[in-house]
């Protein structure tokens, strides 16, 4: 069943509406892009985060059990009243829908993912270097002056294109509304508090552990559909080989098989707030050029019309 709660108008066990659902979510993602800030959800859960967090950081002292206990229960504090809404709303008969296809689109980024790598491949094409280096620094935390321009960008595409993308749609398709508002819940607050710095590494880390837990299995169907959409065995043996030498237990899937889909080679050093770090090599191939930018993008594009198609021929099988 894709979906564990029902209610009196929408039947989220429905394989079919919940992949219809998810249809026209990603197709409202597509038309209109990202809400206004203003108007958007998760900058108003981010305010509400950063005020938590002043809460309860440090409150029962510095040590590291303290601080993982505090972290812990500010995530409970954000997030169980978030997907008890979504539970509620799940179970009206006139809303349901309506609130499903609004909490998935919400917490879609595939439109936002072209909005944002589009401005450097474009520049990149024009030879403003300068200018897609500033697009680029706006998507990733290396140092501006150094980081490789498409290997940069083209990382970032694949590596969100889980975390933004089918993330949300696979915890829809198992959980309806209350599965995608956790998930994207959670992974914001791991954007906000998953660092190991002095400040997060106790505090974060159940943040982090969670956000890694939720991502485990989308990371690795993201990997396989980049994988069977491209280079297939390329893919494959990168994934097999390289992706355990990552930091991340679910990047280093998605971008060494998103590598070896697109027959790049991405990773190697780069300079984070003014250290360099040896980051493993990833993929197989020469180094990437301008135009396997959009290439990513519509790896990741075909991907998501991958699930929605088998979804929905699943759906109408069953």
């Amino acid at each position: 069943m894709p979906g564990l709660f029902t209610g009196d108008g929408w039947h989220s066990g429905d394989l079919l509406t919940t992949a219809l659902i998810m249809l026209v979510a990603v197709v409202l993602d597509g038309v209109l892009g990202e809400p206004p800030l203003r108007w958007h959800p998760l900058v108003a859960f981010g305010r509400l985060a950063a005020r938590v967090e002043q809460a309860f950081h440090g409150r029962w002292g510095q040590g590291d059990r303290a601080q993982i206990i505090a972290g812990a229960i500010a995530w409970l504090l954000l997030l169980v009243p978030g997907i008890v809404l979504a539970w509620w709303l799940s179970g009206l008969p006139l809303l349901a829908e309506l609130a499903a296809v609004l909490g998935l689109y919400w917490a879609l980024g595939h439109r936002s993912l072209h909005d944002h790598a589009q401005p450097v491949f474009r520049a990149l094409q024009q030879g403003e270097e300068a200018t897609a280096r500033d697009y680029a620094a706006r998507i990733v935390s290396r140092d501006a002056a150094t980081l490789d321009i498409e290997k940069s960008t083209i990382e970032s595409i694949l590596e969100n294109g889980n975390d933004a993308v089918f993330g949300a749609l696979f915890w829809f398709a198992v959980a309806g509304l209350p599965g995608v508002v956790l998930f994207r819940l959670a992974n914001t607050l791991d954007a906000s508090w998953g660092y190991r710095s002095p400040r997060y590494l106790y505090f974060g880390r159940a943040s982090a552990r969670i956000d890694d837990v939720l991502n485990w299995l989308p990371a690795r169907l993201t990997a396989l559909s980049y994988a069977l959409l491209g280079q297939t065995r390329v893919a494959l043996r990168c994934w097999r080989t390289q992706a355990a030498a990552c930091d991340s237990p679910n990047g280093g899937p998605v971008m060494a098989a998103g590598a070896g889909a697109l027959g790049v080679r991405l990773g190697g050093p780069a300079r984070y707030r003014g250290q360099w770090l040896q980051k493993p090599w990833l993929g197989q191939g020469p180094e990437p050029v301008p135009e396997d930018i959009p290439r990513a993008l519509r790896l990741v594009r075909h991907s998501v019309t991958l699930w929605l198609l088998v979804l929905i021929v699943a759906g109408l099988l069953i």
